[in-house]
């Protein structure tokens, strides 16, 4: 299977609406992915042509590079798409400091980070009742960047 990823653009939407299982759900999802894509802050994962994920890269948190949101369609989870867009927006970051976060619920989120060099940063309580957020840093070793 072959990996590549690119810009969104708004010919994804429906595709990237659709494999989200909570876009399929929550209309304030849909919104979140149409206003990233026209924003130019969302780039897809595609294998063999087929859109199987998305990521958001934004500089809202602290004005560091955050990846806002990293979803894989369940079916092609843990085949190396997640991997790739978290690379490719290591890549894409303006600045050297990297964060993002995942719930402690779950557990493939943590396990992706920590193999792609990432650390626990800090944690997050009261966001989703029962399930801290726990937010996660890497220093990209890149020059020229902006701290």
């Amino acid at each position: 299977m072959t990996i590549s990823i690119r810009p969104a653009s708004a010919a994804d939407v429906e595709a990237l609406c659709s494999l989200d299982l909570v876009a399929r759900q929550e209309g304030g999802r849909r919104e979140f992915i149409r206003g990233a894509v026209a924003a130019g802050t969302c780039h897809i994962a595609a294998a063999d042509g087929l859109v199987v994920g998305y990521a958001v890269l934004n500089y809202n948190f602290y004005g560091q590079g955050f990846v806002d949101m990293l979803y894989v369609e369940s079916g092609h989870r843990r085949r190396g798409a997640g991997a790739a867009l978290l690379r490719a927006m290591e890549g894409l970051c303006r600045t050297r400091k990297l964060f993002t976060s995942t719930n402690l619920s779950n557990l493939p989120m943590q396990s992706l980070l920590a193999r792609l060099g990432y650390e626990l940063s800090g944690v997050i309580h009261n966001l989703d009742e029962g399930d801290p957020e726990l937010v996660y840093f890497k220093l990209l070793r890149r020059t020229g960047r902006a701290d």
